[in-house]
């Protein structure tokens, strides 16, 4: 088979239909930053207060997407064989980053293109692979990627450090993280930028985010 040969095929049930029995237009709510910035937390506040409103949401986080969709090679060397798990187990360098994200945008793009509002929560730290994930979701429909960048300082992350991740990179038991050994590209011009300092809460944080979607007619 050679690329030619794959076609996309469009069906009966369309996005507009989906959008229309949800009453709201799909999009993805990406949101970025440093690990212990607070983007979790935010993401998972944001889901809870658009399900009390009704809307139909999907989150997808981090570290349950490693334990699927994009697993490291341990993860996947206990059910498949060790090829199998070299060959499609995704660890932490660069280039395995590329694909984490391209895997999960592809991914969102489909929720979204299904009406739902999803919402992801991933340090993405290089801005060239977030600006892909940009581009393929708003390659049919301008405004449906959300960049939310929870500007948390490096200090505040690492005091919280609430896996210990920072202290064993600071001792050099994890190659590749950033912030200590790898670097974060911030966002340029994210559609919503939280002050991950300025005392707020994450609730207030998540309504933030919330009136924004509502202005922007995600929802009414």
């Amino acid at each position: 088979m050679v690329k030619n040969d794959i076609v996309w095929h469009d069906h009966t049930v369309t996005r507009s239909d989906r959008e229309q029995r949800l009453s709201q237009r799909g999009v993805v709510v990406w949101f970025t930053g440093l690990s212990g910035c607070g983007k979790s937390t935010i993401a998972n506040e944001l889901d809870r207060q658009l399900n009390q409103l009704g809307r139909a949401t999907m989150l997808l986080d981090g570290d349950n997407i490693r334990h699927g969709l994009c697993a490291p090679p341990e993860r996947l060397a206990e059910e498949h064989s060790q090829e199998f798990a070299a060959r499609f187990g995704l660890g932490f360098g660069e280039t395995d980053r590329e694909e984490n994200i391209r895997r999960i945008g592809s991914l969102a793009g489909l929720m979204a293109s299904a009406g739902l509002i999803t919402l992801t929560a991933f340090v993405s730290p290089y801005r060239q692979d977030r600006d892909r994930v940009r581009k393929m979701i708003q390659a049919n429909r301008a405004g449906d990627f959300i960049e939310v960048f929870v500007d948390t300082p490096l200090a505040i992350c690492e005091s919280r450090d609430p896996k210990g991740l920072y202290k064993k990179a600071r001792a050099g038991l994890i190659k590749n993280f950033t912030g200590i050994s790898d670097p974060y590209e911030a966002p340029l011009a994210p559609e919503i930028h939280l002050d991950g300092g300025d005392g707020r809460s994450p609730a207030q944080q998540a309504t933030e985010v919330l009136e924004t979607l509502r202005k922007q007619g995600v929802f009414k």
